[in-house]
């Protein structure tokens, strides 16, 4: 089933579910405006909210999702001619939460914030959109030089990290003693992780998914190559044959044998996930077991490297946080993500097979601290090797010119 076609039908199926729930907050209304550089949609709401914000691609949509909160408003006043927006839908999951979907003509920026109650006006949710390719506005000459050397780090790309949660949707991935489920624990981290990048200058992030379902693993090929990552990281939770594994490890892609028998063992147990779809989208004949649509198949020595020096970092900033189960960067033949030239590793987060290991990986606050680890591993890695034309390469400069 086909991505869009999966989220209408959550979407609808929660709406049956708890069509009666009531909420303590209430959306009550919509409102949409136009500005020269933005679009600026507000939603009316009876109380405060909790709320997050995330986008999917292919196609392109902004997901705001509301704890705690009913809809007694409709959208269907709002004209959306010309606004970039070409539809809005709504429903509840979980329990007594609403999910919001613009549905959007073309990739834009987001900016939301809350607003308090103040001259006459409840509370709201404001978010503002921009063209994510609107093209820079023009700088009046006597405030050019003025912001001459600010205006060359706007101009610099940011480094876009690829955030893969293993498994999701028909696959669980491993299952807990309790029942946790492999599935549920990597979203929450990576979405922890993709809000940490978020909020760093000079970041940007993507979710290979960013709610439970499944994702071939050409598919995960193909959002890293669509959005030319910078690196790849795949977080994961897995099972071992042996209940007393546990800790955190680090995989890279190796041309030739895996060095332990645990890699070897995760790389043929995790290849066999695609056969449960996509199975047209992916032939395995002739390819090396590889962790299922997580690792790209680097066959450039220099990007396997760059893989290893990226897990090193990585493993360091984990060793801070949870035990280790290597202390050393793992490798095996890892073959099914196809792009040669982007760093990639998997982040084992600790073996859910594990019972300890188990009980803190469903906790949010270790969930939160992992996620710490694995942007203060990858952020240290960039900041020796930042990519040519970045911000962080252009912040590297800054640093050197003022010793």
């Amino acid at each position: 089933m086909h991505r869009r076609q999966l989220l209408n039908l959550l979407l609808a199926s929660a709406a049956f579910v708890l069509p009666f729930r009531v909420s303590a907050t209430q959306i009550r209304n919509a409102r949409l405006w136009r500005s020269d550089d933005k679009l600026r949609v507000v939603f009316d709401l009876s109380g405060p909210v909790q709320y997050k914000t995330f986008s999917l691609t292919a196609p392109e949509r902004l997901i705001i999702d509301l704890s705690g909160a009913g809809l007694s408003g409709d959208f269907s006043q709002l004209a959306l001619t010309n606004s970039g927006i070409t539809s809005i839908r709504s429903g509840h999951f979980g329990k007594g939460d609403t999910r919001i979907v613009l549905d959007l003509a073309a990739p834009m920026q987001l900016n939301s914030f809350l607003l308090a109650p103040q001259d006459g006006q409840s509370h709201r949710l404001v978010l503002d959109l921009t063209n994510a390719t609107k093209a820079p506005l023009h700088i009046a000459a006597a405030t050019a030089p003025l912001i001459a050397s600010v205006g060359k780090a706007h101009l610099k790309r940011d480094i876009i990290v690829v955030v893969d949660p293993g498994h999701g949707g028909k696959d669980p991935g491993a299952i807990g003693s309790k029942g946790e489920r492999e599935k549920d624990v990597v979203l929450s981290i990576a979405q922890l992780l993709a809000k940490r990048l978020k909020r760093e200058k000079g970041f940007d992030v993507k979710l290979v998914r960013n709610d439970d379902f499944f994702v071939p693993l050409r598919k995960r090929v193909e959002i890293a190559r669509k959005h030319n990552a910078d690196m790849f990281i795949s977080v994961h939770a897995d099972a071992a044959p042996r209940l007393s594994a546990s800790g955190a490890s680090v995989y890279a892609l190796s041309e030739g044998g895996a060095t332990s028998a645990t890699a070897r063992f995760l790389a043929q147990r995790e290849n066999g996930v695609d056969l449960l779809g996509a199975t047209s989208l992916l032939s395995l004949k002739d390819k090396d077991p590889m962790l299922a649509g997580v690792i790209l198949d680097m066959s450039m020595n220099a990007t396997i490297a760059a893989s290893l020096q990226l897990g090193s970092t990585v493993l360091c900033s984990l060793a801070g946080i949870t035990t280790l189960h290597k202390k050393r960067v793992e490798q095996a033949g890892f073959a099914v993500l196809k792009s040669p030239d982007v760093p990639s590793i998997l982040a084992e987060t600790g073996f859910i097979s594990n019972p300890r290991d188990s009980q803190r990986l469903v906790t949010p606050r270790h969930q939160q601290a992992v996620a710490d680890g694995l942007f203060e591993g990858l952020q240290r890695y960039f900041q020796k090797n930042p990519p040519v034309n970045s911000y962080m390469a252009w912040a590297q400069e800054q640093k050197k010119g003022q010793v």
